[in-house]
């Protein structure tokens, strides 16, 4: 092996762990997503929806206006391009939506909640990537903890079977899954589209609130929290994610997606809304080891 065929792989290798580091930041912003909701209470969902990627859209348009005329070169793609990404993040942010209005939150929660994991399989099946053991044990385990959370967070309340919401909650999770996956095929494609497909959606959010709900008017916690999201796990998180899935490692983000409920989890304790338990340490054991297990190098054998 040639000197220079040895320092190719090492710089691919290191373009693969930043980008799969920025991914860890997209799920760190989503995290924060449940924290910050729980500000915007009263405001219909499609209504959130259509003003948090409005925030976005606005963003993107100023951050993207600062470089000229070039700031939008990114957003010359093919139909195809502009297509997967709307389908991707405006079906899964609707059918969970729906998810939870029909169904059990915590079980639809789990249940949505399978997308890491289908990362981890389906990155193998079609995104190119071998699967190794300890990807996909540390994906099982953020699922088991995952699963933890959400046990403790449900209610103890009677319900018939939702077969419509479960449906809707794994949908979810094969739409964000596939769409993680497919995004790769496009690693040619600069990040900034992603300002672009926000618009879209907050769009196609606006038709669905006109067409389904009431409009209710934010006040200013609520338009803080509202511009908060548009600029975190709407905004900056996508943008994180997509570069990720282009050029980072699909598995290992698939087994490092489960931090995102333990760390929101905690951020729920830090300002009260939920309430710590001894118990919790479980399910932190789980996903953090899950973590640590999927992203850990195997030891070269040496000559």
């Amino acid at each position: 092996m040639t000197e220079s065929t040895t320092s190719s792989k090492t710089s691919d290798s290191r373009t693969t762990t930043s980008a799969t580091a920025i991914g860890v930041i997209a799920v760190f912003l989503w995290s924060c997503l449940a924290l910050l909701t729980t500000f915007t209470a009263g405001i219909p969902p499609f209504e959130l929806l259509a003003l948090s990627f409005a925030v976005a859209f606005l963003a993107s348009l100023v951050i993207l206006g600062l470089r000229g005329s070039n700031g939008f070169a990114g957003w010359r793609q093919p139909w195809q391009v502009w297509v997967t990404g709307f389908l991707g993040i405006f079906a899964y942010h609707a059918l969970y939506f729906f998810a939870l209005k029909v169904a059990p939150p915590a079980e639809a929660s789990l249940i949505a909640y399978l997308w890491p994991l289908l990362i981890v399989l389906l990155a193998s099946i079609a995104g190119g990537q071998t699967l190794r053991q300890r990807q996909l044990l540390g994906a099982l385990l953020g699922l088991a903890g995952t699963a933890f959370i959400m046990q403790q967070r449900s209610q103890n309340s009677i319900a018939d079977m939702p077969l419509a919401g479960y449906t809707a909650a794994l949908l979810c999770a094969l739409v964000w899954s596939s769409y993680s996956v497919i995004n790769r095929r496009f690693n040619n494609v600069p990040s900034s589209i992603i300002g672009g497909i926000c618009g879209l959606v907050a769009v196609a959010g606006l038709l669905c609130h006109l067409a389904l709900e009431v409009t209710v008017h934010p006040n200013f916690s609520q338009w803080a929290a509202i511009i908060a999201l548009g600029l975190g796990p709407v905004g900056l998180a996508f943008f994180a994610w997509d570069h990720a899935t282009k050029h980072g490692n699909l598995a290992s983000l698939g087994a490092l997606s489960y931090l995102a409920p333990l760390f929101s989890t905690l951020l729920l304790i830090l300002i009260g809304q939920v309430h710590a338990k001894p118990i919790l340490l479980i399910p932190a054991a789980l996903i953090i080891a899950g973590a640590v297990v999927a992203t850990s190098r195997q030891p070269t054998p040496r000559p």
